[in-house]
């Protein structure tokens, strides 16, 4: 399987398809300046224009093989915000669909170099943006397939933990690990002065970290998204080492 994914590659752009319109649905229920609890800030219009932005920003990292550095930030005059992300969407899809997921793709990622990586990175994007909107209407949350939900677990401790942290130049206070499981898949995140790094382990390594979290495979992606707190989730040892993680997933994934 290329990349880091624990699923297969055709699963993400299965599941970003799917859930553009599960997010449109829920926008046409409400008006645009609606407030997203989950993304404070932002307003349900405002979440559809960053995915939009998103989309494109993607497609300019694999084109043009660095980040880039303009893009259309915005609807053309005229356009609608749906219209803006559609256009996003299909210019992203034509791009990722002609080349395989193994393939080389520029990435703010050095341990995945390849288109697989955006396939993964936009499924998760788009599925989290997803839940904030549906939450912020009030529509029934659609359901996160165990299998996706133990994936982004993974992506949000590797990627924006381990690797998204350190390049924003934050870290922990005070030394401390933590075990998360969730189905099954164990990792230990270690955070403390100048470090933030996760890894997968066994279940014996998670629970000898200094605090454990455990939940069922969606509670545990929207935990480490910070869209549950800990009343979300089971947890015992060290609530210090703890908080620590969920203050700094919340830092790393806002």
């Amino acid at each position: 399987m290329a990349g880091q994914a624990l699923i297969e590659h055709g699963r993400f752009l299965d599941a970003l398809g799917i859930e553009v319109e599960l997010l449109l649905d829920a926008t046409h229920t409400v008006p645009a300046d609606t407030p997203v609890p989950s993304c404070p800030g932002f307003t349900v219009g405002e979440i559809v224009r960053h995915i939009g932005g998103v989309y494109r920003v993607a497609r300019l990292w694999t084109t043009e093989g660095r980040a880039p550095r303009e893009w259309q930030r915005g609807p053309d005059p005229g356009q609608s915000t749906e219209d803006y992300l559609r256009a996003g969407l299909a210019e992203l899809l034509r791009e990722l669909s002609t080349h395989s997921p193994d393939s080389f793709a520029a990435s703010w990622w050095p341990a995945d170099r390849t288109y697989g990586f955006w396939w993964r990175r936009m499924a998760h994007e788009t599925t989290i943006h997803r839940y904030d909107v549906e939450d912020a209407t009030g529509q029934p949350i659609a359901v996160i397939a165990d299998d996706f939900a133990v994936d982004g677990v993974d992506e949000a401790l590797a990627v924006w933990f381990g690797q998204r942290l350190p390049m924003l130049g934050l870290s922990g206070t005070t030394a401390r690990t933590v075990g998360v499981s969730t189905s099954g898949h164990h990792w230990i995140a270690r955070a403390g002065p100048g470090v933030t790094e996760a890894w997968r382990c066994s279940a014996e390594e998670a629970g000898r970290a200094d605090g454990l979290v455990s939940a069922d495979p969606t509670a545990m992606y929207l935990w480490v998204w910070g869209r549950l707190n800990h009343r979300g989730v089971e947890w015992s040892g060290s609530e210090d080492a703890i908080a620590q993680l969920w203050a700094l997933l919340r830092l790393a994934t806002r």
